[in-house]
């Protein structure tokens, strides 16, 4: 009876999880993304001999997840006890180098044999310069026992004397394909009504982030019980794509009065500048309807605007100023003669 009680206690809590823990995989195999590199993965956790690894790339593209497949691969049953794990909201200065890391790499383990105990560093590239310097020695002395594996967003952040000590592995951004098969895969377990509007719009928003694809669509699942496009994109808040494809292919055509349109209405609806500029940046990236050159020319002035109003002229004039310049690119040269 007792053992039923339990079963259902952790059956209950399995359900209670943000579905980006509860679908986080266990296994190297089951990670999204980064074939090549997980396979230079795969090969170190079959041999044992890990080397201190720098994984760097872009947020939730499974940089931590990889390091924690890895380990339980690795050490099996000792993973709780020979794993350390600090991230970035814990206090990882000088004296934590010093006193709990070290501790940890002087700690006796019974592990299998050949491996060895694991200090898992997440968003290392927030740690400071004293701390990353004392770890470099730390990294030296008890090289024997203990490996480092840190994840960062960006590599250049840590030192060249961790760098040179470290096998550096750098993750791409998640492919469109590889964010619908995981998303189609959770649809499926946990019964989310969707149409194919609902997952254009999941991985228009998430960008390559699985993590944000998956919470997204748990939103739109909690919120709206029926994912599609205007659910997506009312639970993300973001303006819709296809008011901002209309307002870019008014622009195309030179029609400035019909691009002012599109953006008094999205301005109307209170979105910000910053919102409204990076998805037009997103928009004109991904559509094909504007030929090559002129896309280029399109984020050149996109570009620019979005730094004027990082800089804080984040106003309506701001942004007509952007579909003037837009709509210019391609008009005719006679149509300027006065």
């Amino acid at each position: 009876m007792a053992s039923s009680s339990g079963k259902t206690k952790a059956a209950e809590a399995s359900y209670d999880l943000p579905w980006v823990e509860k679908y986080r995989p266990l296994k190297l195999d089951d990670v999204v993304g980064n074939i090549d590199t997980i396979e230079r993965l795969k090969v170190i956790a079959r041999e044992g001999n890990c080397p201190h690894i720098i994984i760097s790339g872009l947020p939730g593209i499974g940089k931590t997840t990889s390091i924690h497949c890895l380990a339980h691969e690795m050490l099996g049953d000792a993973y709780k006890e020979g794993v350390l794990e600090l991230n970035a909201s814990d206090e990882r200065g000088i004296d934590v180098v010093r006193n709990k890391i070290k501790m940890f790499a002087q700690k006796k383990v019974t592990l299998p044999p050949g491996r060895h105990k694991i200090v898992i560093l997440d968003e290392a590239d927030s740690m400071t310069t004293g701390a990353q310097q004392a770890l470099r020695r730390t990294m030296e002395i008890y090289s024997n026992t203990t490996r480092f594996a840190l994840a960062c967003n960006q590599s250049n952040k840590i030192i060249e004397p961790i760098q040179s000590r470290c096998a550096i592995l750098r993750y791409a951004k998640l492919s469109n394909n590889e964010v619908v098969k995981r998303l189609l895969e959770i649809c499926k377990e946990e019964q989310v009504e969707h149409d194919n509007s609902g997952i254009e719009a999941l991985v228009f928003t998430a960008e390559g982030d699985m993590r944000q694809a998956i919470n997204n669509l748990q939103s739109t699942h909690s919120g709206f019980g029926f994912v599609n496009g205007v659910n997506v994109f009312k639970v993300c808040d973001q303006p819709h794509p296809i008011v901002v494809q209309k307002m870019v292919l008014a622009c195309k055509k030179g029609d400035i009065n019909g691009a002012m349109d599109h953006l008094n209405f999205l301005w109307t609806q209170g979105y910000s500048a910053v919102d409204i500029v990076v998805t037009v940046f997103r928009v004109v990236k991904t559509y094909d309807e504007l030929p090559e050159y002129l896309k280029l020319e399109f984020i050149k002035e996109i570009g620019f605007t979005h730094m004027k109003i990082l800089e804080g002229v984040g106003t309506l004039v701001q942004l007509g100023g952007l579909l003037a310049r837009l709509c210019k690119i391609n008009m005719k040269p006679e149509l300027f003669k006065v």
